[in-house]
């Protein structure tokens, strides 16, 4: 059931093919909640998206990645988009902070076989039994905002409604509703299909000067009722009349939820490389083109996301793992990194949280939230690189709480230094802050773009039960476009045990990408894999026979297994290793070709890619921004 409300306010505009982008650039309006200090942008430049300097052009000429769904060892290919992330020219200093990678790896949406998986629920069992239906997939994509929109909350619980804000130029337009899971291998089921709706071109972005805010000031055009609807990670697909396509992603949460299993959408980061409108943490216009000392230091979910088809980075560094925790049915529930800023803490009353494979942005309540979860007890598995490495602040938008998204990615201009130090907007790791992610991790973030070999070290750790790995194997492609290391030098937990370590050149300089383990004091035990690609490389049974799933499968079935059964680091205390590790070289062997059990199915791609060629330009390393 849903509800048409409202029509596009005064000012609506927009050219024929629905491209009012490149008609009507975004009106400006005064200051902005945390604005102050940041260099102004001067007079207005026109926001024209199409050209040479836009992000959002270059995005429409990189070659379209696939999604594969893996399924009785048929692969069956669905349209999806990974987030593609560029450097960008101008922007931090080698001795700054990371560039925007670029990830190229296809993602693998795996089965996995239920052999170690011992908190399954009957629940998701039977709503993965449930009809499945491959529409979700985008047949006609809309890259050129012929249809678009956003949602009124990133997360809901069951049974909240939820407004739609969309635009088009087409006559009509109607909403489908798909739960994102297994489903039969068709990796979603249809909830609902909306009436055809009337059309509207929405009113032109609004740009805020100084912090370079960009935001939809668009009326709602229809209320959902999810009174039906089961938790979980969900799609809205957005049908134009004409046959365009996009996506709205929404996460529906089970408030009351003891799951074994939590998996954090990293809504944040998707939020921070968002160029909708001309800008988003990382570059923004000028009257040469885009770079970095124009970019938005506020970011508003009030706008549609550009990657991901309106989808984010779901369904290339998420929906894998999403995929296969539903094939299993595993006792799971879903929030997004977000609702980590309220109390009380949505990870208690669980016993693993999993972050997925790129979750840079949180707040000082979003982190400690994760800090209270290990400290009692609860697991924590973060599958991904660079997590938790930008400090961001969270206020209030015209739509509801926790809306913008602020990150001067400077001390200088944060309006809080020397005011509350505890909560300006630099790396974690930098001044007045000083608290880097290492302290909960244990991997340190180190550069990108990059693409490298996983290699074995430590093939006796429990993690590689039943996975065939001697010392020195390699996985092809594992490491990459952004990577990890463990730092000895830097603080952190005193008892890492290092899993793989990596050499590679990156920025020119050769260095090691690390996946690691430790056990707190707590009992928890803390996973961290060291790489953007390793969600996209789950599939056990994936083809040729030396691709890198038929290690990282078992890893993950023993690390499911292990962490949703209470914690981890009682059963398995980490023992460190580090300086044998770094004395040792790598010996140079290859993946085993013969099959091992764990998660995967037949016929899945492997070896995923990862960013450009190590040492390319733009390529970032270790520290902090000098102030």
């Amino acid at each position: 059931m849903e509800g048409r409300v409202g029509t596009a306010g005064p000012g609506s505009a927009g050219a024929a093919d629905g491209d009012w982008a490149a008609v009507d650039p975004p009106r400006r309006v005064g200051g902005a909640p945390g604005s102050g200090g940041a260099p102004g942008s001067g007079a207005w430049p026109g926001w024209q998206p199409a050209t040479a300097g836009s992000r959002v052009r270059r995005r429409q000429l990189i070659t379209r990645t696939l999604v594969v769904i893996v399924l009785a060892g048929i692969g069956v290919s669905v349209g999806g988009v990974i987030g593609n992330h560029r450097g960008v020219a101008g922007g931090p200093s080698p001795t700054g902070s990371e560039t925007e990678p670029t990830i190229t790896t296809p993602a693998t949406v795996v089965s996995g076989q239920p052999g170690k998986a011992s908190q399954v629920s009957a629940r998701l069992q039977s709503e993965n039994a449930l009809p499945g239906s491959a529409g979700w997939k985008l047949t006609d994509r809309a890259d050129n905002h012929e249809i678009e929109g956003f949602a009124s909350s990133t997360s809901i619980s069951q049974g909240e409604p939820v407004s739609l804000y969309v635009s088009t130029a087409a006559p009509t337009f109607h909403v489908e509703v798909y739960r994102m899971g297994y489903y039969q291998g068709l990796g979603g089921r249809l909830l609902h299909t909306s009436q055809e709706l009337a059309g509207t071109t929405q009113a032109r972005p609004v740009l805020t000067p100084v912090t370079n805010m960009v935001e939809a000031p668009w009326q709602a055009s229809l209320i959902l009722a999810t009174t039906s609807w089961p938790g979980g990670d969900y799609l809205l697909k957005l049908v134009a009349s004409t046959g365009k396509q996009r996506y709205v992603p929404l996460t529906v949460r089970n408030d009351a939820s003891t799951a074994a299993f939590v998996v954090i959408n990293a809504v944040t980061t998707w939020q921070a490389y968002n160029i909708w409108g001309g800008y988003d943490l990382y570059e923004g216009q000028s009257r040469t083109g885009s770079d970095y000392g124009h970019r938005a230091r506020i970011v508003s979910f009030d706008r549609p996301y550009t990657l991901g088809d309106g989808a984010g980075d779901f369904l290339g560094l998420e929906y894998p793992l999403v995929s296969l925790v539903e094939s299993l049915g595993l006792d799971v529930t879903y929030v997004t990194d977000i609702d980590l800023q309220h109390q009380p803490n949505p990870l208690l009353g669980h016993r693993a949280a999993i972050s997925l494979g790129h979750d840079e942005y949180y707040s000082l309540a979003m982190r400690q939230s994760l800090e209270q979860a290990r400290d009692r007890g609860i697991n924590l598995a973060f599958l991904g690189a660079n997590a938790v490495f930008r400090h961001i602040r969270l206020v209030p938008s015209p739509l509801g709480a926790d809306r913008r998204q602020i990150d001067y990615k400077s001390a200088r201009e944060d309006p809080l230094r020397g005011k509350d130090d505890a909560d300006v907007t630099v790396n974690w790791r930098d001044p007045p802050n000083r608290n880097p992610e290492s302290l909960l991790i244990g991997d340190f973030y180190q550069c990108n773009p990059v693409r490298a070999d996983m290699v074995v070290v430590d093939p006796s750790n429990w993690l590689f039960d039943g996975a065939a790995a001697t010392a020195g194997l390699k996985l092809p492609g594992v490491v990459g476009s952004e990577y990890d290391r463990y730092d000895p030098t830097v603080s952190g937990p005193p008892n890492v045990e290092i899993l793989t370590h990596s050499p590679l050149h990156c920025g020119g300089k050769a260095d090691f990408a690390d996946a690691t383990y430790y056990s707190a004091p707590s009992g928890a035990g803390v996973f961290a894999s060291g790489t953007t690609n390793w969600v996209g490389n789950m599939d056990a049974r994936c083809q040729p026979a030396g691709c890198a799933g038929r290690v990282l499968g078992p890893v993950m079935a023993n690390l499911l297994a292990a962490f949703g059964n209470g914690p981890a680091g009682r059963v398995h205390p980490s023992d460190p290793a580090e300086s044998a590790v770094r004395s040792r070289p790598p010996v140079s062997t290859t993946v085993p070709t013969t099959g091992a059990a764990g998660a995967g199915a037949d016929g899945g791609a492997g070896g995923g890619a990862g960013g450009a060629d190590s040492g390319s330009a733009g390529a970032t390393r270790t520290g902090g921004e000098q102030e």
